[in-house]
C-alpha cells in the first residue's frame, strides 16, 4: 500500500513540474524559439530538459567507492560471525559424537554421570542458537546503520551536487522499478557516480567482492 501511494506521488510531482514548465515557456512566446501553444515542438528539441533526473541506485552502489568500502566492512563482520558461529558448531558436535562414543561402548560411570554429559550437551545446542539468533540481529543492525550513513551522504551530497544544476527532483531508480520509462537524458547515475568518487576519494579495501554483485550497504572510513 506504502509503494503504491509513492508511485502515484511520484507521478503526480513529475506531471505538476511537467506543466509548469510548459507554461513556463509557453507564457512567454519566443522564449528560446518556442511559440505559444507550440508543446509538440517544445518537447521534440532535444536540447530542451525538464528540471528533473534520476539515479540508478544499483549502479550508484557498485560503482561509488564509499560504498564499497561500506560493503567491504560489512563483509568483514558477517565472515567474523561466520566464524564464531563455525567454531561453536565444531565444539558442539564433537560433545555430541564424543557422547555418542561413550553411551555406545558403555563409557559412562553410571546413568545420571550419562544424563549430566547429556544436559551439558543440550545447553551448548541452546547457546549456539542463541548466539547465531543475536549475531544475526547484530548484523542487521549493522546493516542498516550504514545503509542510513550511505544515504545521508549521498543526500548530502546531491545537495552540494546540484547546486549548479538546478534540477527541482531527483529520482531514485532502484532495479528499474521506480521508474518505468525515461529519456536517457535524465540519467545521471554517471555525472553523480563520478562527483560522488571525486569528494570521497579511491576507495580504501583491499578487495570490493564481486563486481557483479551489488553491495549490501556502503562504508565507514571517516572520509565522505
Amino acid at each position: 500500500m506504502k509503494n503504491n501511494n509513492a508511485y502515484i506521488i511520484g507521478a503526480i510531482l513529475a506531471v505538476a513540474i511537467l506543466i509548469l514548465y510548459i507554461l513556463h515557456f509557453t507564457s512567454a512566446p519566443g522564449k528560446n524559439g518556442v511559440k505559444k501553444g507550440d508543446y509538440i515542438t517544445m518537447m521534440n528539441d532535444s536540447s530542451i530538459t525538464l528540471p528533473v533526473a534520476y539515479v540508478n541506485v544499483d549502479s550508484l552502489l557498485m560503482n561509488y567507492n564509499f560504498a564499497k568500502d561500506l560493503n567491504e566492512a560489512l563483509m568483514r563482520t558477517e565472515e567474523s560471525s561466520r566464524a564464531s558461529l563455525t567454531q561453536k558448531e565444531r565444539e558442539l558436535n564433537a560433545a555430541a559424537q564424543e557422547f555418542q562414543r561413550k553411551l555406545q561402548n558403555n563409557a559412562f560411570l553410571s546413568q545420571e554421570r550419562a544424563e549430566q554429559e547429556q544436559q551439558r550437551i543440550l545447553r551448548m545446542q541452546q547457546e549456539y542458537q542463541q548466539m547465531a539468533e543475536r549475531l544475526s540481529q547484530e548484523f542487521a543492525l549493522e546493516q542498516q546503520k550504514l545503509n542510513m550513513e550511505l544515504s545521508d551522504t549521498v543526500k548530502v551530497r546531491l545537495v552540494e551536487f546540484n547546486k549548479d544544476k538546478g534540477f527541482q527532483i531527483i529520482y531514485s531508480n532502484t532495479g528499474a522499478d521506480n521508474i518505468l520509462f525515461a529519456d536517457d537524458k535524465y540519467n545521471i547515475t554517471k555525472e553523480v557516480t563520478e562527483f560522488l568518487n571525486k569528494k570521497y576519494g579511491p576507495a580504501t579495501s583491499s578487495s570490493t567482492g564481486n563486481p557483479g554483485t551489488a553491495p549490501k550497504t556502503p562504508a565507514t572510513t571517516g572520509k565522505k
